[in-house]
């Protein structure tokens, strides 16, 4: 019998928020968190065209807003902003979750967040997100990975899991970054929490 893999995306399917709107609001406080938004504004406007990488775009709006912070602090932050933001959670995504992991499947988040933030969110489950380059136990504001999003969640979840006709896939997704993974999963469930 095969086994069983759940794997959710995070942001807009487990979440009714953005979290990187989100976190980065909570830990620059609104002045801040405008400012940085204008002055990144033509790289942010250029990837919502499609005319510069989404992912190196988040990494500028990471490393404005977290380079040089010791990732411990950096840790302690993505606790409290997780502890603070529970209420983006959304219930029947989470009841879903908990659902699969007591049935014995095996979850995973496969996000574009920073897996830093997210696994507090939910501490029971696997998560594989984007990750942050750290050197001298301070951040770089860089990232380690590439951005865990679109083909790269299908990679990523490959990774761990490469023996693909010996389980069986249900995805969760809510955006064009989830489409390849929907695409590649036995059953897949676009925007499926969304009547909360």
């Amino acid at each position: 019998m095969k086994r069983h893999i759940y794997a959710f995306d995070f942001d807009g399917t487990l979440t009714s928020a953005d979290s990187l709107a989100a976190i980065l609001h909570y830990h620059a406080g609104t002045t801040r968190f405008l400012l940085g938004l204008l002055l990144l504004s033509p790289w942010i406007v250029l990837s919502m065209l499609g005319l510069y990488d989404n992912g190196r775009a988040k990494e500028r709006l990471f490393c404005y807003f977290f380079r040089g912070m010791p990732i411990d602090a950096f840790n302690e932050l993505c606790r409290r902003f997780a502890a603070c933001h529970r209420h983006i959670l959304r219930p029947k995504g989470v009841e879903t979750l908990r659902k699969a992991q007591a049935e014995g499947s095996t979850v995973v988040i496969v996000t574009a967040s920073i897996e830093n933030w997210v696994q507090p969110f939910l501490p029971s489950a696997r998560v594989v997100g984007t990750q942050v380059a750290v050197e001298n136990d301070v951040l770089t504001g860089h990232f380690l990975t590439k951005n865990c999003h679109g083909v790269e969640k299908v990679n990523r979840l490959l990774a761990l899991f490469p023996d693909r006709e010996h389980y069986h896939l249900t995805a969760f997704g809510d955006s064009g970054g989830d489409r390849a993974l929907l695409a590649f999963a036995d059953e897949a469930h676009f925007k499926p929490f969304r009547s909360e």
